[in-house]
């Protein structure tokens, strides 16, 4: 079994045991402790961490299993790391970090089905590499969750549609709304901070920025200028008071990088103050107001909380047959949430128009190698238009795209080019002046078509 040592900047991180390779001998071992560096492995006598999952500012996270829940239940470790060269103030800022969100997760991971349950908090003294010097490190042992962040979906699938935009306003502000009514702000929240479970479940991560306001001496309400470049409004970036509305700008600044696909810092313009994005991004005037709102500069000109926004959705955007009930779900009936409605992205301009050239070309390919086998116009008509229609509804499925669009024509063509028989008397050239031919007429068509109908659009 592959162990990971935790110890930072250990040279050889890796450590295999064989005898670990046996569930029972893992569940009743001694500690084991790093080869290179004599770092415990076991941390707290349980967690075994197996593999780095990344690093940060202030700390490392490793996927791990428990030893002593059945099964070896996967969880993630994290462990506090400060890195460069912290003043004392800003070594103790750090860690009160640390602390605060395994708090939080104590408090409300185990209360809400979409934030992660805490598992264990503990240190670790260990002997220091310097001889004579002992090092004390943090742990926090938190549910594993098996997926992809939004920051990594974005970027294998692509800008998120409309629909996809509000299934997760949808599920986030539900959250949101729950810490809120806890008087918790998160201060953190990004695409990176929200995760998708393989089964399409978010959860919001990283508590470790959050800020209680309720309950509290006076002043303390403010933050601690810990916030992410381009997702904090101008009060959390000032070191002012934070509010429910500061969560709900950088909710807003989430959603625009996943419409754009687009870095935060350049939708917005600085000449003139405002957020620049709806060209970039096809969605109704109604979602783009809401977010606009969510957006504005003053946090008392914003939206106050999250059901304010879930209520605008209802109203202007969303019918309320399709909005799951912004009420608190109730523990004891998973069964009755509502599962996310899956919805393909939608297709850009330059998308449309490569696709119509892809069916143009390969549709001419077809059409002239069919009529040399089968000799009818006719029946060489109805079976290329069947064959491709096919290849035009794999399209609108994605089953074909990006790279097929080059692939399947150069099969096609190199078919074609050594099968003399299917090509209908028609010389090498002739063939490739007819594909292209087809593909420039199918671009015209769809960019006509499209212009009509966003003109009719625009009237109606």
């Amino acid at each position: 079994m592959e162990v990971y040592c935790t110890r930072p900047r250990c040279p050889r991180p890796q450590n295999y045991f064989a005898d670990l390779d046996d569930i029972t001998t893992l569940k009743t071992a001694q500690q084991k402790y790093c080869i290179t560096c004599g770092m415990p492995l076991m941390l707290d006598g349980r967690y075994v961490p197996i593999k780095l999952l990344g690093r940060g500012g202030f700390g490392a996270a490793f996927l791990a299993r428990d030893r002593r829940i059945p099964g070896m239940r996967q969880c993630v470790v994290k462990q506090f790391q400060p890195a460069g060269n912290l003043t004392s103030a800003q070594l103790q800022q750090a860690q009160q970090m640390f602390e605060r969100e395994a708090e939080v997760l104590a408090e409300i991971g185990n209360q809400h089905d979409h934030i992660p349950d805490l598992f264990a908090f503990f240190p670790v003294i260990v002997n220091s590499l310097q001889s004579g010097q002992q090092d004390q490190f943090f742990y926090l042992v938190q549910e594993y969750i098996d997926g992809q962040n939004l920051q990594e979906e974005l970027a294998h699938k692509g800008k998120f549609s409309e629909q996809q935009i509000l299934e997760l306003l949808q599920e986030i502000l539900k959250v949101l709304k729950f810490v809120h009514d806890r008087g918790i702000i998160h201060r953190d929240i990004k695409p990176s901070n929200i995760m998708r479970r393989r089964d399409g479940k978010l959860f919001l991560l990283d508590f470790g920025a959050v800020k209680q306001v309720t309950n509290v001496p006076s002043g303390s309400a403010y933050s601690t200028g810990i916030y992410s470049l381009g997702f904090a409004p101008p009060e959390q970036m000032a070191g002012g008071q934070v509010f429910p509305s500061t969560d709900l700008y950088a909710l807003a600044v989430t959603i625009l990088t996943l419409l754009t696909d687009q870095e935060a810092t350049k939708l917005f313009d600085a000449y003139s103050n405002q957020w620049q994005w709806r060209t970039q991004a096809s969605v109704s005037p109604q979602l783009a107001d809401i977010l606009d709102k969510m957006l504005l500069a003053a946090a008392n000109q914003r939206f106050h909380s999250a059901d304010e926004v879930l209520s605008a959705l209802t109203q202007h955007v969303i019918p309320p047959t399709i909005l799951p009930s912004t009420q608190p779900q109730q523990p004891q009936q998973p069964q009755q949430r509502p599962r996310p409605i899956q919805s393909q992205p939608a297709f850009s301009t330059i998308e449309l128009l490569i696709g119509a050239g892809f069916s143009g070309f390969e549709g001419a390919l077809i059409a002239i190698a069919l009529l040399s086998l089968l000799k009818s116009p006719i029946i060489t008509l109805a079976t290329a238009a069947t064959i491709l229609g096919i290849l035009i509804f794999a399209q609108t499925r994605r089953w074909i795209e990006k790279f097929d669009l080059l692939i399947i024509p150069g099969i096609s063509f190199a078919i074609i080019f050594f099968l003399p028989l299917l090509q209908g008397g028609l010389g090498i050239q002739q063939i490739v002046i007819l594909a292209l031919g087809a593909a420039l007429v199918a671009i015209a068509l769809t960019s006509l078509f499209r212009l009509i109908y966003k003109l009719l659009s625009l009237i109606l």
